[in-house]
């Protein structure tokens, strides 16, 4: 099994031994007592003790050794050290339980200093986490010494790894796609290249490898698969960075049961290599039952709180908020009346409100279930007698119910579901969710009067659907699936149309005529009529699901050198002005330069 740190126990010991340490700072036990050893490390802390006795402890990242040196030596925090030293079990009393080295330490040190350093800006332990951001990254090189970022970095690695080793033996072949390629404006907002030898022309940078790997397919290679970094023009947020790496896939002569079993023993043998436990059983579950009971398409399964239908129980209803609408559903909070007072319960009417609701109806749940709410006196016995045997209301929960449209209500409750019950990263496991069976087409474009596409152009309506395109191109559904992790989308993939004929029918339903499909994905589908495998694929994003695995809310804690929210690298200053010169040679002018902020 690969570990956290990033290797099996025998490369552990190959890596340490180098011509300048024999062991890292984390490596010595108390079955080394009596051994002399040399550790090279950063000075995390230093003890003064009167004018014969000095503690160091040294770090690096694989953890701390104390160090007990005769007489005074100057050095200072982060100062950088080689200490040779015997390995000596700790006196009675003084075993540091905290550290994995805690029951030894290093006597009779002689002690080298190799690099002196300035007092960092800010603490290099768990207080740089109250630290301001813009500082950890304009540091960014002292907050990688941290333990935690040291641990997320080998956790990152360590998934690569296991993910590497799961795919090699099922056939695949690792290749490399373009960074520069023509720009695709239909997706997600482009980077945009301009070209030096050709004026007036750009590339873009690839927001994925799509087109390319199913390129690959049409050229024969079965199964492909790349660590692909991808890049798109976005408003950063905490699951969203500019560039990203996703593990993209690619599969001929598969159906979407293939791929979802490869992709799934893909992220297992990740998650366990970081667990080293078995993890639950990956679900499967269509995006209608996703909606119904969960409010949302990316469902968090490390809780309850599931989505109640209610329609039921109010058909016929007097109560006009109730009566005639799309749905009625309703979620139960386990007690949650005490902790909601009515300035709490005012604050989620209007949440639901800027979510879409036109409202939101709360009941508190008392004794041999009676129910309290503004609306009680509206609802015959047997209404509130539904809601209670629907909803499972115990005395002390807290109700909340949203009438409107079935979409709507789903949302809105969704929202709220998650906003009360979704734990913290790195609380309850690890719950994966293949979400399958999308809608085809999400609506109709209000300017074109056509559908819209639910994923890319090119993805594969079911085959028991195919029928009702051209008629009721809504109630298609795709072959596209998505895996979510703990209510995080990983990626999405889908089946793709390998069929000229096929593809020209989806076209013609969103507006694309044979000459504009020509000029836009030309290059991409001349190839077809060549003689295209039935294939489909699959990209899940590598920063998110070590996010994850590693108990972090945002994926610029598991990513090197991220940027800012706002877009900004406070250790390189970028994005920066360029040369005039350099903007001559590439014909390009400047209209208007806003400095960033």
């Amino acid at each position: 099994m690969v570990t956290a740190d990033g290797h099996s126990a025998p490369a552990a010991v190959q890596v340490r031994q180098t011509a300048m340490r024999s062991h890292r700072c984390g490596d010595p036990r108390l079955a080394d007592a009596g051994e002399t050893v040399t550790v090279c490390g950063w000075v995390a802390h230093r003890r003064q003790h009167g004018q014969s006795l000095q503690f160091i402890d040294l770090r690096d990242y694989s953890g701390v050794i104390q160090c007990v040196v005769d007489g005074t030596v100057d050095v200072r925090s982060e100062y950088v050290l080689k200490i040779t030293g015997l390995v000596t079990e700790r006196p009675e009393g003084t075993v540091n339980e905290a550290l994995a080295t805690g029951q030894v330490e290093l006597r009779d040190c002689k002690v080298e200093v190799l690099s002196v350093a300035k007092p960092p800006p800010f603490p290099l332990d768990d207080r740089a986490d109250n630290v301001d951001e813009s500082t950890r990254l304009t540091f960014r090189y002292l907050d990688l010494r941290r333990e935690r970022m040291q641990r997320n970095l080998r956790i990152r690695s360590t998934v690569l790894a296991a993910i590497r080793t799961a795919l090699s033996p099922l056939g695949f072949v690792e290749v490399e796609t373009p960074l520069l390629m023509p720009s695709t404006p239909e997706g997600a907002r482009e980077f945009i290249v301009p070209s030096r030898q050709f004026p007036g022309s750009f590339y873009a940078l690839p927001q994925s490898p799509q087109l390319f790997k199913q390129l690959l397919m049409v050229g024969g290679a079965d199964r492909y698969f790349q660590f692909a970094r991808c890049l798109r023009d976005e408003d950063l947020r905490a699951d969203r960075q500019y560039e990203f790496t996703q593990l993209d896939l690619e599969m001929s002569f598969v159906d979407q049961q293939d791929v979802l079993d490869v992709i799934t023993s893909a992220v297992l043998a990740a998650t366990e290599a970081i667990t080293g436990g078995p993890v639950p059983p990956v679900e499967t579950m269509t995006w209608q039952h996703a909606m119904d009971r969960y409010g949302v398409d990316k469902p968090d399964l490390r809780f309850g709180m599931e989505l109640v239908e209610l329609t039921e129980v109010f058909a016929g209803s007097g109560f006009k908020a109730f009566a005639g609408v799309g749905a009625v559903k309703g979620i139960r909070v386990p007690g949650g009346s005490a902790s909601h007072n009515r300035k709490a319960l005012d604050t989620l009417t209007d949440t639901a409100k800027k979510l879409g609701a036109k409202g939101l109806v709360w009941m508190r749940v008392g004794a041999a279930g009676a129910l309290e709410s503004p609306v009680a006196k509206f609802l015959s016995e047997a209404e509130l007698a539904g809601i209670v045997e629907k909803t499972e209301a115990r005395e002390g929960d807290l109700l909340l119910l949203v009438a409107d449209e079935w979409t709507t209500a789903c949302e809105v409750l969704g929202q709220l579901r998650n906003s009360l019950g979704r734990p913290p990263a790195g609380e309850g496991g690890f719950r994966f969710v293949w979400v399958v069976d999308f809608p085809q087409f999400v609506g109709i474009d209000k300017e074109t009067g056509r559908p819209k596409p639910g994923h890319h152009p090119f993805t594969r309506p079911h085959p028991d659907d195919l029928d009702k395109l051209e008629t009721e191109p809504l109630q298609v559904r795709s072959r596209a699936y998505d895996l979510v992790l703990n209510g995080w989308e990983l990626g999405s993939g889908s089946i793709r149309i390998h069929e000229p004929e096929l593809q020209q029918r989806i076209f013609d339903l969103i507006g694309i005529s044979r000459e504009e499909a020509d000029r836009r994905f030309g290059f991409f589908l001349t190839p077809f009529g060549y003689g295209a495998p039935p294939h489909g694929g699959f990209a899940f994003g590598i920063d998110r699901l070590v996010a994850s695995l590693a108990g972090e809310e945002n994926i610029r804690e598991v990513i090197a050198f991220p940027k800012t929210q706002s877009g900004l690298d406070p250790l390189t200053g970028a994005p920066t002005r360029v040369d005039e010169r350099q903007l001559k040679e590439l014909g390009v002018r400047v209209v208007a330069a806003v400095p960033p902020a």
